[in-house]
C-alpha cells in the first residue's frame, strides 16, 4: 500500500454504531456516550440504534420473578437483546446503567469503559415532605428491588412493601395519582440524569413528590448504581481502543471491585445485597450488606474491607470473606 493510499484510510470515516435500551434515562445515558465520543474523535461517525429488550416489554411481572419466566439468567431481562446485536455485528456496543448488568457475562463480551459515576445514592420520593421519618405506620411503599424491600423492612418493618414497575416518568406519575402508594424508591443518578431535582419537589402530569435522601450509612447502593457501562466485543480492538478513550479510571477501579464482591456471592438481579466503596488516594474501602433471602427478614451480614487502590479484586474477597452479622 502506498503512502497515500495509506494515509487516506486513516483518513476515512468510521461508523460506531451504539445499542441502547429506549426509555427516557437509557436514552439520556447512549447520548452521553454518543457526546464523549464524538469530542475525542470528531472524525466518526456515530449513530443510535434503539432496542426493545424483555425487561422493557414485560412490565406485567414483577422484576423478581421475571429473570425466571423469561429464562433468561440475572439481570438479562435488560441486556440479552443488546447482547444479541452485538454479537451479530449490528452495534459496536452496548450502553447499559451498569446494575442492570449480569455478574458474570457471555465470554464473548466484556465490560471495557465506564463513565464517571454519578451520586449511587437511593432517594425516597413521597406524596408529601418529610422522607423516611414522615411516613405514618403502616404506610405502602412501591419499589420492584428486593434489596430496597429487605433494607427498607430492616428499617421501618412497619411499612408494607409493593411492586412496581415502568421507567422513572412513570413511577413518579404512579405515586402522585396513587390513592394508596404513599412513596417510591428511585436511584438518585438517574434523578438526575432526567433533570429532576432528586432531593426537592419534583412535577407529574398528576402533581407533585417529593424527593428525600434514604440514610446512606444504613441503605448501601446496588453493585454499580450510578455507572454508565460499555459493553463491547471480546477483540475488537477497534471499538476497545475508542471507547476506553472515554473511560473514568477511578470509577471502573469501583465498580470492578463491587462486582466481584457480588460474583463471589454468586449474587444478581434478585439478591439483597448492597455495597458501596469509596477511593481515598490510592486506597479503596469497601462496605457490604447482605440480607438471607426468604419472606423473613433477619439480621443482614455486614462487613467492611479496605486495600490498595490497584488490588479491587483482592479488596472484594477480603470483604467476602469478612461477613459478620
Amino acid at each position: 500500500m502506498s503512502k497515500r493510499e495509506s494515509s487516506e484510510k486513516v483518513a476515512e470515516k468510521k461508523k460506531l454504531i451504539i445499542g441502547t435500551r429506549g426509555s427516557d434515562l437509557a436514552l439520556v445515558q447512549a447520548a452521553m456516550v454518543e457526546r464523549l465520543l464524538g469530542e475525542k474523535f470528531p472524525q466518526i461517525e456515530i449513530i443510535i440504534n434503539v432496542i426493545s429488550t424483555t425487561g422493557d416489554r414485560r412490565t406485567d411481572i414483577p422484576l423478581s420473578e421475571l429473570a425466571k419466566v423469561e429464562g433468561v439468567f440475572d439481570k438479562g431481562v435488560f441486556t440479552k437483546e443488546l447482547e444479541i446485536a452485538l454479537e451479530a455485528g449490528e452495534i459496536d456496543l452496548a450502553v447499559h446503567s451498569l446494575k442492570d448488568v449480569p455478574t458474570v457475562l457471555p465470554e464473548e463480551f466484556e465490560i471495557c469503559s465506564v463513565l464517571e459515576r454519578a451520586p449511587v445514592n437511593d432517594i425516597l420520593i413521597c406524596k408529601k415532605e418529610g422522607g423516611l421519618e414522615g411516613l405514618k405506620e403502616g404506610a405502602i411503599v412501591a419499589t420492584g428491588s428486593v434489596r430496597r424491600q429487605k433494607m427498607l423492612q430492616w428499617m421501618r418493618p412497619d411499612l408494607k412493601l409493593v411492586d412496581i414497575r415502568g421507567n422513572v416518568p412513570t413511577r413518579l406519575r404512579k405515586l402522585a395519582e396513587s390513592s394508596t402508594v404513599e412513596a417510591i424508591i428511585l436511584a438518585e443518578a438517574g434523578l438526575m440524569r432526567l433533570g429532576y431535582d432528586a432531593l426537592g419537589e419534583m412535577q407529574t402530569e398528576a402533581g407533585s413528590v417529593y424527593g428525600a435522601m434514604i440514610d446512606p450509612e444504613k441503605f448501601l447502593p446496588s453493585a454499580g448504581q450510578g455507572c454508565v457501562g460499555i459493553e463491547v466485543r471480546k477483540g475488537d480492538a477497534d471499538t476497545i481502543a475508542y471507547v476506553q478513550q472515554i473511560s473514568h479510571q477511578p470509577t471502573f477501579t469501583r465498580i470492578t471491585a463491587e462486582r466481584e464482591f457480588l460474583r463471589l456471592l454468586d449474587g444478581g438481579c434478585h439478591t439483597p445485597v448492597g455495597v458501596a466503596t469509596q477511593l481515598f488516594g490510592d486506597k479503596i474501602l469497601m462496605e457490604g450488606i447482605v440480607f438471607p433471602e426468604g419472606e423473613v427478614v433477619s439480621l443482614p451480614y455486614q462487613s467492611e474491607a479496605s486495600g490498595n487502590a490497584d488490588q479491587p479484586l483482592k479488596v472484594a474477597a477480603e470483604l467476602f470473606a469478612g461477613l459478620s452479622i
